[in-house]
């Protein structure tokens, strides 16, 4: 059986050393064919290095590595090019000296291999610009250039707009010259996590055409359902796939579905165990200082309606969290409606584990001084024990930092608390669904889930914040009046309406009741 290339991003040790690889040749070919200049937005952890370092073995000839995959025969071996190749994914840079110091080195790196005079002593974009010529002279031929993670050095510093800004400058300076290289340069590609606004980074490479949301490139990145039996099935016999699917599948830029290859290689390395892998690899801190800084209404979130600028639309001093949800692989394309001319983009959660170690980080790192346990909420619910819930979220409630209530304005109105209650729930191993629509309004929160004895159950919330510590049934009356629960009813065996209220002044739940309607 073939070794699990965890980790592993060079194409040549993973084919020498027979590790398994999900044959990605195809769309190599395929993008030489149709232009030159190109960019790729993909999450961390996606294949993007491996990616990279695959169209280097190719326009290098190496075609021994090639045998049985699809680029094999798809190739002219016989012509080869150079390739000058900049990754930025190592170190940190803190300021635009460091930048400037990384790349340097980059360039250097690059001038030793391919056999050229030292740059040194020119500034980085007059050094890059002659390490493109004087490579291009001595090998007789066109150049390929291959960056990965271009934007990491802005990344580091995201948090801090003014050093990020001048960052991003020294980023801007450093591309500017590709253009002008034209005659030089066979093909051209750039990777990274975020996308940001071409006149911001690329403004003088007007020329470099966007693959992330093309169709035709959607799986190039991470594993198809298809490719992952293919390769891996063998590992899969005695696994749920419905469960593999629901854990670390989902993720869509408008081609066929794909799975984490993170989370499929650590899955099959460590038992088989559904474990949140590719999450605990680190969450950007800066994504919670934007919670912390503005205010957000969570539930909106998984449903989050985007147009094609707003899904690329992002810069150092303009960051709107659903782009950066998007482009981080927390939020992935759940549809496109096109009612007119120009799509929306409905956007949510991509699976299980994102949707629910997401709000446990938040709820952890925003919302709360300390983590309520899970467990008892989740045994509460498998016997539809209401009581028990109510006590958990009470508790809930009671350990959120008052600075979060202080600098919320949220707090007194149920998107707040429809906030929390929202993230909480969503940590659990329980389906969730916000402001769900039925024909007679918006229901604000529905569980669904298997109760103890295997009976399919659905719980549906209202909540309402009001002005005194006394229960009033508002809550409930909604639920009773609108009959909510009717959407349900041929698809549930139980089903149970929740309606919670919430006092302004004591910042708790001032009422809770609960009625099983069937």
């Amino acid at each position: 059986m073939q070794k699990l290339p965890i980790g592993i991003t060079t194409f040549n040790k993973i084919i020498r050393d027979n590790y398994s690889y999900v044959d990605k040749t195809g769309s190599i070919a395929q993008l030489v064919g149709g232009g030159s200049y190109y960019f790729l937005s993909r999450p961390r952890r996606f294949g993007k290095s491996l990616l990279l370092d695959t169209f280097r073995e190719a326009f290098e000839g190496n075609k021994v590595l090639f045998e049985g995959l699809a680029l094999s025969s798809s190739w002219d071996w016989n012509t080869t090019y150079p390739v000058i190749s900049i990754d930025f994914a190592k170190g940190v840079c803190r300021n635009r000296q460091e930048l400037d110091t990384r790349i340097a080195a980059l360039l250097s790196t690059n001038e030793r291999r391919l056999g050229v005079a030292s740059g040194d002593g020119l500034d980085v974009a007059t050094r890059f610009s002659e390490l493109i010529r004087q490579v291009s002279d001595s090998h007789g031929s066109e150049v390929v250039l291959l960056v990965d993670e271009y934007d990491k050095p802005i990344l580091d510093t995201i948090s801090e707009p003014s050093v990020a800004s001048e960052i991003r400058e020294g980023l801007r300076n450093f591309y500017s010259i590709v253009k002008s290289h034209d005659a030089h340069l066979k093909f051209v590609l750039l990777t990274g996590v975020t996308k940001f606004s071409k006149v911001s980074i690329f403004s003088g490479l007007n020329n470099l055409k966007d693959i992330t949301l093309d169709s035709r490139y959607g799986s190039v990145c991470g594993y198809t359902e298809q490719e992952l039996l293919h390769v891996f099935g063998d590992r899969l016999k005695d696994v749920d796939l419905e469960q593999v699917r629901q854990w670390y599948n989902g993720y869509n830029w408008l081609g066929e579905k794909v799975y984490n290859p993170y989370d499929i290689l650590l899955f099959l390395d460590t038992g088989k165990q559904f474990r949140s892998y590719w999450f605990e690899t680190g969450t950007p801190q800066f994504l919670v200082e934007l919670f912390k800084s503005k205010q957000y209404y969570l539930p909106d979130l998984d449903g989050v309606e985007m147009s094609l600028h707003q899904l690329g639309d992002f810069d150092v001093d303009r960051l709107r969290l659903e782009t950066i949800l998007f482009q981080t692989g927390y939020l992935t394309i759940r549809d496109v409606v096109q009612p007119f001319t120009e799509p929306i983009f409905l956007l949510g959660f991509p699976n299980k584990e994102v949707r629910s170690s997401f709000n446990q980080m938040l709820l952890e790192q925003y919302f709360l001084e300390s983590m309520p346990e899970r467990l008892p909420v989740l045994q509460a619910l498998s016997v539809n024990d209401y009581d028990t819930i109510r006590v958990r979220l009470e508790s809930l409630f009671a350990g959120i930092a008052h600075d979060n209530y202080r600098k919320n304005s949220l707090a007194a109105y149920e998107g707040f608390y429809a906030s929390v209650v929202f993230a909480f729930f969503s940590s659990l191993d329980v389906e969730v669904t916000a402001e769900d629509v039925t024909n007679r309004g918006r229901i604000d929160l529905t569980l669904q889930f298997n109760d103890q004895q295997g009976k399919s159950c659905v719980a549906i919330f209202e909540f309402k914040v009001t002005d005194t510590e006394k229960p009033s049934s508002t809550a409930m009356k909604q639920l009773r009046d609108r009959n909510y629960h009717e959407k349900f009813r041929a698809a549930a065996e139980k089903i149970y309406l929740i309606g919670i209220e919430f006092s302004k002044t004591s910042r708790t739940i001032s009422g809770f009741e609960v009625e099983q309607v069937v």
